[in-house]
């Protein structure tokens, strides 16, 4: 039986995930974190569903091995694939949580104030349909439009941001037709939040950039309040491993959290 003062295990294939958790750092303080960058394998978006499904199910196997309350699968290919393979696998050992079905629940109850939605991720989370499918059942009257943008997780990863190389990228992508007329964007992949301002900036402001690290992290909250889990105290430090060094991920790090990253090397795969 998973424990309050459990840690709380976070995945992704690289930094991308790092939103999630900066977030969950600021909203649940006593909340012990430890986070696993697959960036021996990053990008997820370009590989094939079952492949996301046994790198998922590999992390988080390590990460029930460290004891872990809950497993927050922080990336959008693997939420779109390999949840509910993962659920499965975890069975009743801890909570299972993605990314996706907190954002589609608050594009829902807001529906009444959206008309049009965009939706950008990897080329893996577009494919699967999840976003538009999930709106549909529960919106139908919202127009959902999907973009595959995969050039933004390795520009973003190699530290292209806030420059003049990554807002031509973003306006190459966001000036395309089918991100016309939207006033709602859904950032289906948890790096894009890392650039969020100058996708807000690219649309003037205009359209509502969902800031879809904080819903995934509020409903997190709610989660554990339903089940009873919010640590009481925090039962160690939050511990950040890698499967291999990256030159942008101890540098991005630092940004979230205003102070030097421990990584750790634990590449699960040369076992």
């Amino acid at each position: 039986m998973a424990k309050k003062n459990d840690p709380i295990g976070i995945f992704d294939s690289g930094v991308g995930g790092l939103t999630v958790a900066h977030a969950m750092h600021s909203l649940l303080p006593n909340e012990q974190m430890i986070y696993y960058g697959d960036t021996v394998h990053l990008p997820y978006g370009d590989k094939s569903r079952e492949t996301i499904i046994s790198y998922s199910v590999g992390i988080t196997d390590f990460l029930l091995q460290q004891g872990c309350k809950v497993i927050l699968i922080a990336c959008n290919s693997a939420s779109s694939n390999a949840w509910e393979k993962v659920r499965e696998h975890v069975g009743g050992r801890a909570m299972v949580v993605n990314v996706i079905d907190p954002v589609v629940e608050q594009v829902c109850e807001d529906r009444n104030l959206i008309r049009s939605v965009g939706v950008i991720g990897t080329k893996a989370t577009i494919d699967s349909g999840t976003y538009a499918r999930r709106i549909a059942e529960c919106a139908s009257h919202i127009h959902v439009s999907s973009m595959a943008t995969p050039l933004f997780v390795p520009m973003i990863e190699e530290g292209f941001v806030f420059d003049d190389i990554s807002n031509a990228i973003i306006r190459s992508y966001l000036s395309r037709k089918e991100m016309e007329e939207i006033d709602t964007l859904i950032l289906g992949c948890t790096h894009y939040p890392i650039i969020r301002n100058q996708i807000s900036r690219f649309f003037n402001f205009e359209v509502n950039v969902l800031d879809t690290a904080q819903i995934v992290a509020k409903k997190l909250q709610e989660m554990l309040q339903h089940q009873d889990l919010l640590a009481t105290a925090r039962s160690g430090p939050d511990r950040f491993y890698v499967s291999d060094h990256t030159p942008s991920f101890g540098a991005i790090a630092g940004m979230f959290f205003n102070e030097p990253i421990r990584l750790e090397k634990q590449n699960i795969w040369a076992r």
